[in-house]
C-alpha cells in the first residue's frame, strides 16, 4: 500500500513539474526536481512514467528533436487541483484586467488557462448574478499607460528558465544607443517589470556589475554552455531601493515643501507621497502646504512636473530651479511662430 501511495504522489508531483507548451523541461531536470522533493527514481523508470504511463492519460508531448528529450503539456490543457472557488475566480478576473495594462501579452498569456477557468466558473453561475461580475469590473492604471512592449514567447520561456534554474544565456541584443546587434553571454540575477517594459538584470560575460536589458530588445536567446556566475551579495530589493529604476540623484532623501491646490491636497490625503507626509491649511487660501520626506530622484520630480500649475515647490531649491527652467522651456516652445504648412 505504501508503494502504491508513493507512486501516486510521485505521479502528482511529476505532473506539477511539467510546463505547458511552449515551455519544456528535459528528463534530467525533471529527475533532479523530483529528487529535491524526495522522490528518487532512475532515468529509465522516469522515461517509462512519462512515455508509457502519464502520456497515455494526459496531453503530454515530447520534443525529441534533440537529446535529452524535453516534455510539456498541451498549451490548452486545463486542470484544477483543487477546484477553483468563487472568491479566487473573482480575484483572477480583476487581476487579469490589471495585468493586461502592465505586462506584455506573452507574459499575461502564461496565466490565460487560469483566467479562462475563472471566467468559465463565473459564467456558469447565472442564477446568482456572478456571471455579470466579470463584465462590470475594470482596472484603470494611474496616469497614461503605454502599451506594453512586445516580447517573443520563446525568448520569455528561455529567460524565465535560465533565471529559475540559474543558468547563463547567450543572446543577441539590439542596443538602443548604437542601434546595432550585440552578442552577450548573460548571467541572470533578476527580473523587474517597470511601467510597460520588463527588464532582465544580469551580469555580462566575466564582469560583475549588474546591467539592465530590456526584454523586448533580446532578439534571440539560447541556454549557454558556460557556467553560471552568481552574485552572492546581490539583493534585488536593495538594488531597486538604491535608485536603479528611479534615476536617483542623491543617496539621502530630501524634504519636499510645496503649496498644493485643493484637488492635489485631496489626492495626497488619500494616497500620500510618503509615510512622513504632512498637509496643513494655508491662511486665507483653499491651498495647503505639503511637507514630505521623499527620495532625491527624477521619478518624484517628474510627478511634480505633471502637476503643473497645481503645485508650487518651495524646497529643495534645486528642484524649484529645475521646475522653473522646465516651465520656461515649455513656454518657449509654444511662443515660437509656427511653421506654415504647405497646402496642395
Amino acid at each position: 500500500m505504501s508503494d502504491t501511495r508513493d507512486t501516486l504522489f510521485r505521479y502528482l508531483t511529476l505532473l506539477q513539474l511539467i510546463p505547458r507548451y511552449p515551455g519544456r523541461m528535459s528528463t534530467p531536470v525533471l529527475k533532479e526536481k523530483l529528487a529535491e522533493r524526495g522522490f528518487h527514481i532512475d532515468t529509465r523508470s522516469l522515461q517509462r512514467d512519462l512515455s508509457q504511463k502519464l502520456s497515455t492519460q494526459f496531453p503530454i508531448g515530447c520534443d525529441d528533436s534533440q537529446k535529452p528529450y524535453r516534455w510539456y503539456f498541451d498549451r490548452d490543457f486545463q486542470c484544477q487541483l483543487p477546484a477553483l472557488d468563487v472568491p479566487s475566480a473573482l480575484t483572477l478576473v480583476l487581476a487579469e484586467e490589471y495585468l493586461k495594462g502592465l505586462l506584455p501579452p506573452v507574459v499575461v498569456g502564461q496565466l490565460s488557462p487560469h483566467f479562462t477557468d475563472a471566467r468559465r466558473l463565473l459564467d456558469e453561475m447565472s442564477s446568482n448574478g456572478l456571471s455579470q461580475w466579470a463584465r462590470k469590473v475594470r482596472a484603470i492604471p494611474n496616469g497614461k499607460a503605454l502599451i506594453p512592449a512586445a516580447l517573443n514567447e520563446t525568448t520569455w520561456q528561455i529567460i524565465s528558465q535560465a533565471l529559475l534554474e540559474q543558468k547563463p544565456v547567450d543572446v543577441v541584443y539590439l542596443s538602443r544607443a548604437t542601434k546595432t546587434e550585440k552578442h552577450f553571454t548573460l548571467h541572470p540575477q533578476g527580473l523587474v517589470s517597470r511601467h510597460s517594459v520588463t527588464y532582465l538584470l544580469a551580469t555580462v560575460n566575466d564582469y560583475d556589475d549588474i546591467r539592465q536589458f530590456a526584454m523586448h530588445r533580446i532578439e534571440t536567446a539560447t541556454l549557454s554552455e558556460s557556467t553560471w556566475r552568481p552574485l552572492h551579495d546581490f539583493d534585488l530589493d536593495n538594488y531597486i531601493a538604491g535608485g536603479a529604476f528611479g534615476y536617483l540623484q542623491g543617496k539621502a532623501p530630501v524634504t519636499l515643501v510645496a503649496q498644493v491646490a485643493p484637488q492635489v491636497a485631496w489626492l495626497l490625503s488619500e494616497t500620500p507621497l510618503s509615510e512622513t507626509q504632512r498637509l496643513t491649511s494655508l491662511p486665507d487660501s483653499s491651498w495647503q502646504q505639503l511637507e514630505a520626506e521623499v527620495p532625491d530622484d527624477q521619478q518624484t520630480l517628474w510627478w511634480l512636473m505633471a502637476m503643473g500649475a497645481n503645485v508650487n515647490v518651495l524646497a529643495p531649491t534645486s528642484w524649484q530651479e529645475t521646475l522653473k527652467a522646465n516651465a520656461e522651456q515649455v513656454l518657449a516652445h509654444y511662443q515660437r511662430t509656427p511653421v506654415a504648412h504647405e497646402t496642395f
